[in-house]
């Protein structure tokens, strides 16, 4: 099977039964009884999450070389990845569009081992502990042994699955075109509870403490309590998304099929700021990177844009030759960005000049991946890409 390039389009966000109640399948006491265990942070050595940490903000702890140079590359020979990489423990973890997983070594590239399955990935892994996580376009979620690539565990939705998983306790919380956030035993891959909305779910849940905010195609911002799978608020958005939200203090960050980027207070469930797109207005599909003073993101219009997470104010922009899907990584006073025509650029962080760029066979929709001084992405052509330093 060859997947096409998924378009995100509005009028095909309604959902025939998304008008199910969020109700926990079990209460809020059973949920409390779960043991903590450490979130899948990301290191100088790991990148376990789609935007690197639970709270999506986009930012490597490792650093990379002033020049980024080619260490391998991997063709899968009629291949697509839209997917981002996971990294721990020296192994880089993929997921093509063809079914494939993948296990490479960090070092050199070669392969560890693949696992293969009747369907397609669109979704990116995740890592904690000994296992992988991943969904499939037909709606199965998968627990992998990271050693062998062999299932320890399955859950089956009702639709394709966009969202990378993110986690929370020992639960593992993933969305889906079936408009619900699942949130399962991460170990046993019980069902705990799932919440719906009233349209898809495409992005990876976001989580601080215990909520999760998830940015919809219902055109909604949802606050959701993790101890119990119900919504605290929802905050109204006025376009759909499948963008994940990035948080920074009280404030999360996400951009809109309209083009509008918006700086959400999370904690009085209100709209802090929103950045609005006057000339063409094309969607952002592209996830911000935040950290403290900067916030930047890609557009469909072709420019990368910094702005101040504070209150919206553009600090600078940098133009694009094609449109930008996939997501920014910061990395120290750099930013990392690909493009739709395979250009991966790197661009000054406090200024948005060009310091470099790489050109790839294909496009990019995934993102980068940084760990160990390396930088891992793969193209909608089949190509994975490790630079860093001979």
């Amino acid at each position: 099977m060859n997947l096409r390039r998924r378009e995100f389009l509005v009028s095909g966000c309604a959902l025939a039964g998304a008008a199910l109640g969020g109700r926990p399948l079990l209460g809020s006491d059973a949920a409390k009884q779960a043991a903590k265990q450490p979130p899948a942070a990301v290191t100088d050595k790991s990148w376990p999450l789609f935007r690197g940490d639970p709270q999506a903000q986009g930012v490597a702890k490792s650093k990379l070389p002033e020049k980024l140079e080619e260490i391998w590359t991997m063709k899968v020979a009629g291949g697509a990845f839209e997917s981002t990489p996971a990294i721990a423990d020296g192994v880089c973890y993929l997921a093509d569009m063809d079914g494939k997983l993948y296990a490479l070594n960090l070092a050199d590239g070669k392969e560890v081992w693949t696992h293969k399955i009747e369907g397609g990935f669109i979704a990116s892994p995740s890592i904690r502990g000994e296992l992988l996580y991943v969904g499939d376009i037909d709606g199965k979620f998968y627990a992998l042994d990271r050693k062998s690539g062999q299932p320890k565990w399955t859950h089956q939705g009702d639709a394709q699955i966009d969202s990378g998983a993110n986690f929370w306790k020992d639960n593992v919380l993933f969305g889906s075109q079936d408009a619900n956030l699942y949130c399962l035993n991460a170990k046993s891959g019980d069902l705990v509870w799932k919440f719906a909305i009233q349209d898809q779910i495409r992005c990876m849940p976001t989580v601080v403490g215990d909520r999760s905010f998830v940015a919809g195609c219902d055109s909604m911002f949802h606050i959701i309590d993790l101890t119990q799978g119900k919504e605290v608020a929802a905050v109204p958005i006025e376009a759909p998304t499948g963008v994940t939200p990035a948080v920074l203090g009280d404030l999360v960050f996400f951009g809109t099929e309209s083009g509008t980027l918006f700086g959400v207070n999370w904690k009085e469930a209100k709209i802090a700021w929103k950045v609005e797109d006057k000339g063409s207005a094309q969607p952002m599909r592209s996830s911000p990177a935040v950290q403290e003073g900067i916030l930047v993101v890609g557009t469909r219009s072709r420019r990368v844009q910094a702005h101040n997470p504070a209150n919206g104010d553009e600090l600078w922009t940098f133009a694009a030759k094609q449109r930008i899907d996939s997501s920014p990584v910061i990395v120290g006073d750099r930013v990392v960005v690909g493009a739709a025509d395979g250009r991966l650029y790197a661009l000054d962080l406090k200024t948005g000049k060009e310091l470099w760029q790489y050109q790839a066979t294909g496009g990019f929709t995934g993102s980068p991946a940084v760990a160990d001084g390396k930088l891992v992405i793969a193209t909608d052509r089949g190509e994975v890409i490790c630079l860093g330093a001979k």
